[in-house]
């Protein structure tokens, strides 16, 4: 499959810089506000930023539509969901590989953020793959037990995958633990966030499963650590404050010290979103959710659809049976066919 993708990198690079991995929350794609504000940001501090369409939504998509939710079709319960999310893992991947081929990227200091579905794509991603050096999940990692959150979700990019890794145990642990191995974590909630069901996954979970992650790797030096939102829904929080200096803290921006961060100004999302026209659902341009956040920086443009397309009408028509989920979905169907 080909992979539409947006890449932002700061004008005048000097040396060598970070890169960063953007993984869209469920419906997201490339034309999603966090995913150019993200870009943005981070090409002002000084890093490449990736963001792509996952598949079935945006440029993936047979109708070229974001929050389309193609890859929701349920065909096979089990070995379907397996293929989807290895599929997305794979995708997140590239995008990591095509970091490290750029010269100007420095290979050491690549970060992936991922929201929400890309939050599960993110840390499972992160627990196999070590060039990746620091991953934010927001909205998300509540990697837990035997008919827990994962299990019980329907989506055949989450629950089938998750089972399959039934056999390495204590699931949530064993990839915490590898994500140690590869490098620091940051897990951020809304301890109002009925999406992942943060009421069943309050702080003694987390640092539940954070010490029988400690238990197998025998240190906790790159262990994740959390944090924890009053009142605060689903969004993706590493716009703000608290996720700029982090990966500050990670990546050593070039452009931005933690002082600077400290004392830059912030651009409150849903006064911004209204005064930029950019798209953002109802539901979520609410003050607990992604419209109540504060974004570092301000003075970032609302981009418009068209311009973040990445191919014109006759070369998408000549592409997508290399682009979509339908054209995906149909030969993968033959495949599982001929395997059987």
């Amino acid at each position: 499959m080909i992979v539409p993708a947006i890449i932002y990198r700061p004008e005048h690079p000097g040396g060598k810089i970070p890169g960063i991995v953007v993984v869209n929350g469920h419906g997201g794609d490339k034309f999603s506000w966090y995913a150019f504000y993200s870009g943005m940001m981070f090409a002002r501090a000084g890093a490449m930023v990736v963001t792509y369409d996952p598949i079935g939504e945006g440029e993936r998509n047979i109708d070229r539509k974001s929050h389309a939710g193609s890859h929701d079709k349920i065909v096979d319960a089990l070995e379907w969901g397996q293929r989807l999310a290895g599929l997305m893992q794979v995708d997140a991947m590239q995008a990591v590989s095509y970091l490290v081929s750029r010269p100007e990227v420095d290979p050491k200091r690549i970060a992936m953020v991922g929201y929400s579905m890309g939050a599960f794509i993110a840390g499972i991603t992160g627990a196999v793959d070590t060039r990746i050096h620091a991953v934010i999940l927001s909205g998300g990692g509540v990697f837990d037990g035997p008919g827990g959150y994962y299990d019980m979700n329907p989506l055949p990019c989450q629950s089938p995958p998750y089972k399959a890794l039934s056999v390495l145990g204590d699931r949530g642990a064993v990839l915490y633990a590898l994500n140690e191995a590869r490098g620091p974590m940051l897990v951020m909630n809304g301890d109002h966030d009925t999406v992942m069901d943060m009421e069943h996954h309050p702080p003694e979970w987390f640092e539940s499963v954070r010490q029988r992650a400690i238990a197998l790797r025998g240190t906790d030096k790159n262990m994740f650590t959390t944090i924890l939102y009053p009142g605060a829904s689903h969004r993706t929080s590493w716009v703000t404050r608290d996720g700029v200096l982090w990966l500050e803290q990670q990546l050593h921006f070039p452009n931005w010290s933690a002082a600077e961060i400290l004392k830059m100004p912030t651009t409150h999302i849903s006064d911004w979103a209204k005064a930029n026209y950019v798209d953002i659902a109802s539901n979520y341009m609410r003050e607990d959710r992604e419209g109540g956040l504060d974004a570092v920086g301000t003075g970032f443009p609302g981009i418009l659809r068209e311009d973040l397309m990445v191919l014109a009408d006759a070369q998408w028509q000549a592409m997508k049976d290399r682009l979509t989920y339908e054209t995906w979905a149909a030969k993968t169907l033959a495949a599982q066919s001929l395997a059987k």
